[in-house]
C-alpha cells in the first residue's frame, strides 16, 4: 500500500524503479538529479556509476518521476548527451515538457575525445504550465569557478551550482526530489536554501556518504 505522506529529509538506500512506485503521486515540488550518464564512464582512479552501461532504467525512471512530482512544477536532470535522444523520448513519453536548457562551464577539461569537454548540461522540464519563479530568472550558462574535486563521487557536482537551481525552482517550504542523489550534493542544495529533501541512492557506499553529509559529519565547501 502506497504511504498518503512522503518521508521528508531522508536519504533510501535502494533501487529507485523499485522505491518510487511505494511512494504517494504529486508529493514532491522539486526533481534535482544527475542519473547515469549511460557512457560507461571510469574516472582516473578507476571508479564507475551503477547502470551507466544500459538504458533500460531510463524511461520507467522518469515516467515515476513524473507521478511524483507536483502538477505546475520543475525538474532538472542532467543528462549524457552521447544518450539524448533516449533521454528527450524517455522525458516526452513521461510528459514532461521541455522548457529550457543549462550550460554549466567548467575552466578545466573533464575529459579529451575528439573535443576537449569543457561543459556538462542540464535539461529544465516541467510539469504543467509552472509560472515563472518570483526569485529572479537564473543565467542558462553558468561557471564552475572550482572543480568538486570529486572527493565522494566519480561524478560529483559543487553544491554551489545546484543552490541556485533548487532556491529558483523549489517553493519556499518545498520537497526537492533526487532519485539518483549519489553523494547527496543535491540534498545538501537543498539544506542551503532551507528546503526539505528526499534522496535514493543504489550505492551502498555513496549511501552512506550522502546521509552522513546531510547529517553534518562531512565538511562541505562553500
Amino acid at each position: 500500500m502506497i504511504p498518503s505522506t512522503l518521508p521528508r529529509n531522508s536519504v533510501i538506500h535502494g533501487d529507485c524503479l523499485k522505491v518510487m512506485p511505494t511512494l504517494p503521486s504529486r508529493s514532491v515540488d522539486f526533481i534535482l538529479t544527475d542519473p547515469p550518464y549511460v557512457t560507461r564512464y571510469r574516472d582516473r582512479s578507476g571508479r564507475q556509476v551503477l547502470n551507466d552501461d544500459n538504458t533500460d532504467w531510463i524511461e520507467p525512471a522518469f515516467a515515476e518521476m513524473y507521478r511524483l512530482l507536483k502538477h505546475n512544477s520543475f525538474a532538472i536532470s542532467f543528462y549524457g548527451w552521447s544518450a539524448i535522444d533516449r533521454f528527450s523520448t524517455a522525458w516526452a513519453k513521461a510528459g514532461f515538457r521541455i522548457v529550457g536548457h543549462i550550460v554549466f562551464h567548467k575552466a578545466y577539461a573533464s575529459s579529451r575525445g575528439h573535443l576537449a569537454r569543457h561543459h556538462e548540461s542540464a535539461y529544465l522540464l516541467a510539469k504543467g504550465r509552472p509560472n515563472a519563479s518570483s526569485t529572479g530568472i537564473i543565467p542558462d550558462v553558468v561557471d564552475i569557478a572550482r572543480p568538486s574535486g570529486n572527493r565522494w563521487h566519480p561524478t560529483q557536482k559543487p553544491v554551489k551550482i545546484l543552490a541556485p537551481l533548487v532556491e529558483t525552482f523549489c517553493p519556499s517550504g518545498g520537497i526537492v526530489f533526487d532519485p539518483f542523489c549519489g553523494s547527496g550534493s543535491s540534498l545538501v542544495a537543498a539544506q542551503w536554501q532551507g528546503r526539505d529533501y528526499l534522496g535514493i541512492e543504489l550505492s551502498a557506499d555513496h549511501f552512506r556518504t550522502s546521509s552522513k553529509r546531510v547529517a553534518g559529519k562531512m565538511r562541505e565547501d562553500r
